[in-house]
């Protein structure tokens, strides 16, 4: 992928990207060595600097190649569901479906990539941690969506994310999924009594 000293960067950056995608949803930012790295993007370290700059840099663009493509089902139902509670029952029941993938590490990487590190990268678990807050907040915005309502939601996503990683099947999440909206729906009936 990559080209002869002189002609700059030869290489597909969408395959580049993928590659590291799938080192850094199954290793996690610390377990992802440059060595693994590199040699699953089929460059050289000097080219993954010019790149994308530091691993820190590269990480955080895999991050959003992955909102774009397998992580993207949780801002398409925010953006396009009317109704609070249908949205939150979607985002439930996407998860499901994409979260014990076989054909990819499992889970979600926003919630598993950074769930340990050392303090020299708490930044980056922090950086991630600030993305899950947002998505809360996105989807608390609704009328009939209390913020407790999407912490709820939130909090349930990254127990299927770790299901999925153990081993659950998408069976198993979907019966998640579905006494979690049972809750849910209990709870948009006593938030419309108190509102």
């Amino acid at each position: 992928m990559s080209g002869r000293a002189g002609q700059g960067r030869r290489f597909d950056v969408e395959e580049a990207l993928d590659a590291a995608l799938a080192v850094f949803w199954e290793h996690g930012y610390e377990g992802a060595s440059l060595a693994s790295l590199t040699e699953a993007m089929g460059i050289n370290p000097p080219s993954l600097y010019k790149a994308f700059g530091s691993k820190e840099e590269l990480f955080f663009s895999v991050v959003r190649r992955y909102n774009a493509t397998h992580g993207a089902f949780l801002g398409t139902a925010i953006r396009e569901e009317r109704d609070g509670l249908a949205m939150l029952r979607r985002v439930l029941f996407e998860a499901a479906e994409h979260y014990p993938s076989r054909d990819y590490p499992g889970g979600c990487l926003v919630i598993s990539a950074a769930v340990t590190v050392t303090e020299a990268n708490r930044h980056v678990a922090e950086r991630l941690a600030t993305m899950r807050r947002e998505n809360v907040l996105a989807m608390a915005q609704r009328p009939d969506v209390s913020e407790a309502m999407a912490r709820f939601t939130g909090a349930t996503l990254q127990g299927m994310s770790q299901q999925a990683r153990d081993g659950a099947t998408a069976e198993d999440l979907r019966h998640i999924a579905e006494l979690a909206t049972i809750a849910l729906e209990a709870a948009a009936h006593a938030h419309r009594k108190v509102a």
